[in-house]
């Protein structure tokens, strides 16, 4: 297995801009792969009108304030937006980067910011993961060169559309988040370069199952898409500090603090706790985390996370498989 990756999405609520730069220059610092923020229009968690940063606005400053992370959403909503227009958008971030554009697209859940901003939320999850199969497979088609025309019937009318200039990378990556069995992992395996999931890792271990025979059946070989795994983590020296920092971040981020504790998420503890987790995703298959940071940002967290525990894992991981 190559060795442990980590990318950090810094999440748009709550922080103020200065601290979502300082904090995005600090993760590259570290030596993170890559680097996302959400696209919403309102804050997720708890009150949905406190202050949220635009998704595009915000990568496009951090990649002239960055040297070396790949940067990207998590994920683009794709009923915010037509597929061309994004193929542009993401397009011009390539070159602003240097080439360090990844496209993330998901179909979009949160009625709330759709309803009032006018967005179409459409009819159900699955016609909006219709629609998200639709624009990547067009969005795929202008970022490679063709010229892409909409097939009759569908949610696009792109007719003889081209994009000029191409993006910088000869294959931009297109991230697909989400756990879908039937419809978002059959896009994935047709057009996706990257797979964000969550869950634990015996969840993640059997939809893996489910993707590689998606990509058996498109003709895809399964090898070509990386695996990684959405997690929340907070490090300190005992679990009880640990989660008292997660409660003073959700106190800030206005959210019930039952309401941001789940199965698989957040995972708390010393590095040596981490990383053991970090490992059984790696078993897994799913050796890229994706890791989600709430606003104050917790420095702490993010330097232990890049100079103690991602070693850590890389040591173990080199020494062979484990019993």
């Amino acid at each position: 297995m190559r060795e442990f990756e980590v990318g950090i999405v810094l999440w748009s609520q709550a922080g103020t801009w200065p601290e979502l730069l300082e904090t995005a220059k600090l993760v590259d610092r570290l030596g993170y792969e890559h680097l996302w923020t959400w696209d919403h229009v309102k804050a997720i968690f708890g009150d949905p009108d406190q202050p949220i940063v635009e998704g595009w606005s915000a990568v496009t400053a951090w990649a002239m304030a960055t040297q070396r992370l790949r940067i990207g959403l998590m994920v683009g909503a794709n009923t915010f937006r037509n597929p061309a227009l994004v193929a542009k958008t993401v397009t011009t971030l390539d070159h602003i980067s240097g080439g360090r554009a990844i496209l993330g697209l998901g179909g979009a859940w949160f009625e709330l910011e759709h309803r009032e901003f006018g967005f179409e939320f459409g009819r159900s999850v699955g016609e909006r993961l219709d629609w998200l199969d639709e624009s990547v497979g067009a969005i795929r088609g202008l970022v490679s060169g063709e010229k892409v025309t909409s097939a009759p019937g569908g949610r696009y009318h792109l007719q003889d559309a081209s994009i000029s200039p191409l993006p910088m990378q000869a294959r931009l990556p297109i991230l697909i988040g989400g756990n879908g069995r039937t419809k978002t992992l059959r896009t994935l395996a047709r057009y996706g370069d990257m797979w964000n999931a969550f869950g634990l890792p015996d969840e993640v271990r059997e939809l893996d199952g489910v993707l590689r025979r998606h990509c058996e059946q498109v003709g895809r070989d399964e090898s070509e898409i990386e695996r990684s795994i959405n997690l929340w983590l907070v490090i300190r020296d005992s679990e009880k500090e640990a989660r008292r920092e997660w409660a003073s971040a959700m106190e800030l981020n206005k959210t019930p603090l039952e309401r941001s504790l789940e199965p698989s998420r957040p995972v708390f503890g010393t590095p040596e706790t981490i990383a053991e987790r970090l490992l059984e995703y790696c078993d897994a298959g799913f050796a890229t985390a994706i890791v989600e940071v709430p606003a104050p940002y917790d420095r702490e967290t993010l330097e232990r996370l890049a100079l103690e525990v991602r070693p850590l894992v890389n040591r173990r991981l080199a020494a062979g498989p484990r019993e």
